[in-house]
């Protein structure tokens, strides 16, 4: 069975979702690492029986000793392909050098790349907006687009419903791209 190693920040929500439609299913999850100590997404990997690895990316003197750290331990668990879901983290030459890797954005790339695109993408005169996954490069949100799946913005839109359209493409596109990719590898 081929191996994916997951990549994230926060609540875990796109990692929630990659357990539940490719975790012993596609492929084996076979660890979640995230920067962040605190991060929400840390149980529900760990309720996965997901091993989970906090690599605090304060303990590092700088972002290219952060990501020797991480390209080591993803070294550990050879995995197939690595997949950013929640990252939040800037990754340089060191990792992307490296590493066979996607990223998740919630927008329809290259519009509005780096932080606060939902948001950006929400408050700008463009009419069709969605996500985008592709995978990672030395520029940022800038690699190859490998799936992409808009909607058109509604006039009533509020940024929860605009929101709530991010999520759910999230939710669907990032496991069908992490198939299709395992498929060709």
């Amino acid at each position: 069975m081929k191996k994916i190693v997951a990549l994230f920040s926060g609540e875990g929500t796109n990692l929630a979702n990659l357990i539940d439609k490719l975790h012993l299913k596609h492929c084996a999850i076979v660890c979640a690492i995230t920067n962040n100590p605190e991060a929400g997404g840390i149980a529900k990997a760990r309720a996965a029986g997901i091993p989970v690895d906090v690599l605090d990316h304060r303990d590092y003197e700088s972002r290219e000793s952060y990501d020797a750290a991480l390209v080591k331990l993803i070294d550990e668990y050879q995995p197939d392909l690595v997949v950013l879901c929640g990252f939040m983290r800037i990754l340089t030459p060191v990792f992307t050098s490296q590493v066979r890797s996607i990223n998740l954005h919630p927008s329809l790339l290259p519009a509005f790349k780096g932080a606060r695109a939902i948001e950006r993408s929400f408050e700008s005169d463009e009419k069709t907006c969605g996500v985008s996954v592709h995978w990672v490069s030395d520029e940022l949100d800038g690699g190859e687009v490998i799936m992409q799946k808009s909607f058109v913005k509604s006039e009533n839109e509020t940024l929860e419903s605009f929101t709530a359209k991010i999520r759910a493409i999230e939710h669907d596109i990032l496991p069908l791209s992490v198939i299709a990719l395992l498929k060709e590898a």
